[in-house]
């Protein structure tokens, strides 16, 4: 049975970081329609200054956080030693768990057009050690035939598996795109959350009737077995996402999320007292400590 149309969205226009512009597509308010995911955020600028302050120094706690670029380059630095870049067609994973802290700074560039993602770790996953790796362009497999091509970030596509694969929520995450007059079907777990949203393009997400929408805007899916999604005379480029359930309770804090207010006020007491990080780089963590004395 294909998937009906829940609702669509687009978001909000706002700000976050030290003064970044971006769509807020979904968030807080939306719990739990689209749990496991819990918020994403959309870039698409030719201004550099509607981006280049950045992210400063922040923490994490209990979630993981995805940014993938279709265009522009993202410099990533956090309290356990790592470091990196991604640029056009890459994407950074990294597991907040137990805490981190870090810095995300976009870098002047042609186009900044990409997303972060928010996914939910299980109760059980929450405080497991951080961890942060760089997703090259040469580690996301691309499917690709006359009608469409498939970056596979997180998941499985005609027999092509994405570089992540986690136990709790099980993600799928497609960067896809859809030439004219083609059509793109993708089969999945009926129970599973999934949402799709239009970066670029015309698509139609409802597989019994014509409804094009053109970018940006998003579809959350009904449960089902499957997806369709189709163009007319234009393409489209659009992401897919889906996911299993946690169904768990929710306590949000910030960029702190976890399952219950006690332990968002333990987080923020460790915060406080210099414990939230249980496996520092020392050295980056005197430099995260002199930016906020100076800030």
């Amino acid at each position: 049975m294909y998937r009906k149309i829940k609702e669509y969205f687009k978001g909000r226009e706002t700000k976050d970081g030290a003064g970044v512009k971006l769509r807020r597509c979904f968030g807080y308010h939306q719990i739990p329609d689209f749990d496991p995911f819990l918020m994403m955020d959309f870039f698409d600028s030719t201004n550099p200054d509607d981006y280049s302050k950045g992210f400063p120094w922040h923490p994490h706690r209990g979630i993981e956080t995805v940014t993938y670029l279709i265009k522009g380059e993202i410099e990533h630095g956090d309290s356990i030693g790592n470091s990196g870049v991604i640029r056009d067609g890459e994407c950074q994973w990294m597991t907040a768990g137990s805490g981190i802290l870090h810095q995300e700074l976009p870098q002047p560039a042609e186009e900044m057009l990409g997303v972060q993602v928010w996914l939910n770790l299980a109760a059980d996953n929450k405080m497991t050690e951080p961890q942060y790796g760089d997703i090259t362009s040469d580690m996301i497999p691309v499917y690709q035939d006359e009608q469409k091509k498939i970056h596979i970030i997180a998941g499985e596509y005609d027999g092509l598996s994405g570089d992540i694969q986690r136990a709790d929520t099980k993600p799928t995450f497609f960067d896809i795109e859809l030439e004219p007059e083609s059509e793109f079907i993708f089969e999945l777990p009926k129970e599973f959350n999934a949402y799709a949203f239009l970066i670029r393009g015309e698509a139609n997400f409802e597989p019994k009737k014509e409804d094009f929408r053109s970018y940006p805007q998003g579809v959350l899916y009904e449960n089902g077995s499957k997806i369709k999604v189709n163009t007319a005379a234009e393409k489209a480029r659009f992401l897919f996402l889906a996911g299993k359930k946690l169904e768990e309770p929710i306590a949000w804090g910030g960029p702190i999320v976890m399952n219950s207010r006690e332990e968002l006020r333990t987080a923020s007491q460790e915060l406080d007292n210099g414990t939230f990080i249980k496996n520092k780089n020392e050295k980056t963590i005197s430099e995260i400590n002199k930016f906020y004395q100076e800030d």
